[in-house]
């Protein structure tokens, strides 16, 4: 019998239940406090049979049919619909990243667990506003998809999954890193999500190219995208520490952390990694959350997303 990980290295299903506790004082509402990084965002073109009329366009399959505009589709002799504001039933998409590359941590936890913690603090905050959850969850090998739905027991869907590809994680000699996974569970999530959803993507960006501009530029023609950038401190910044060992499941590996030069290299590549990260979000009017595994995700989240609770607001029984 193997003897049980230290805290951090996986995430645990009950843990990840217990977030829903503190799935509070954040949203993923176009509104926003001031200090919100969200905020000033145009309202999200959320279609649905609301008040205010805000344009006309192309039907879309999965369009209600209660909304055609007759008059506009007989006169251009194709389908248009009547597309309204309306801020609540928008579906949420989570793409999940569990690759090798994730499990990494110097800190708090591991990549891959921020990303499970980040998940389940979504999917509860999303099932509180009353909006359908589903998920993408992704590792080097295969694509999970979870179309939304809106109950607690898709939330526990979700979080099943997290948690299996989390728990497979291992960084043995049968177990190669393969980067093009983040395009293949983008290609997923533009076929899941065609029009109106919000698209949360956790990852660490590793693997990103032209590519994923292409396919992050698609799903963002038609619904509101947010990334949340995972990465660990060591990531940004190896120490002049000498000589460390680094583990990585069963190996270990010493590394002379003196020479200048490794360092450069080092945070370079980190640098490269979250700047392209950030052009493609410049150009693209995508929100990133940037996200370190030293800290504890909800106050990051609401730091970030919202505002701090006071103690009294912040226990169970509070509302968020």
């Amino acid at each position: 019998m193997s003897a049980p990980a230290a805290p951090g290295v996986y995430a645990e299903l009950d843990d990840l239940v217990r977030l829903r506790y503190r799935a509070r004082g954040y949203s993923f509402l176009p509104r926003q406090p001031v200090h919100s990084v969200l905020a000033g965002r145009h309202a999200s073109r959320l279609r649905g049979r609301g008040l205010n009329f805000e344009e006309i366009r192309h039907y879309l399959p999965g369009d209600d049919i209660r909304t055609m505009d007759w008059r506009v589709t007989a006169r251009t002799r194709e389908p248009h619909v009547r597309v309204y504001t309306e801020e609540r039933d928008r579906p949420t998409l989570m793409l999940v990243d569990q690759r090798q590359s994730m499990f990494f941590g110097s800190k708090r936890a591991m990549k891959s667990v921020v990303a499970a913690e980040v998940a389940a603090l979504a999917a509860w905050r999303v099932l509180r506003v009353g909006d359908r959850i589903g998920a993408v969850v992704f590792d080097d090998r295969e694509v999970v998809e979870l179309r939304p739905h809106r109950s607690q027991r898709q939330v526990m869907r979700i979080l099943d999954v997290v948690v299996e590809k989390n728990h497979a994680l291992r960084t043995d000699a049968g177990r190669q890193p393969n980067p093009a996974m983040l395009n293949r569970a983008l290609e997923h999530a533009s076929r899941l999500a065609t029009h109106d959803h919000l698209v949360l993507l956790v990852t660490d960006a590793a693997g990103a190219d032209e590519e994923s501009g292409r396919l992050v530029t698609l799903l963002a023609a038609h619904n509101d995208v947010l990334v949340a950038f995972v990465y660990d401190p060591l990531e940004a910044a190896l120490p002049d520490a000498g000589r460390l060992v680094m583990c990585e499941g069963e190996r270990q590996l010493e590394v002379d952390t003196s020479p200048p030069s490794l360092r450069d290299r080092y945070q370079s590549d980190f640098a490269q990694r979250r700047a392209a990260m950030s052009d493609l979000a410049r150009q693209r009017q995508i929100p990133v959350l940037p996200l370190d595994t030293a800290s504890d995700v909800t106050v990051q989240l609401r730091d970030l997303l919202g505002k701090r609770l006071s103690p009294r607001s912040a226990t169970p029984a509070g509302r968020g």
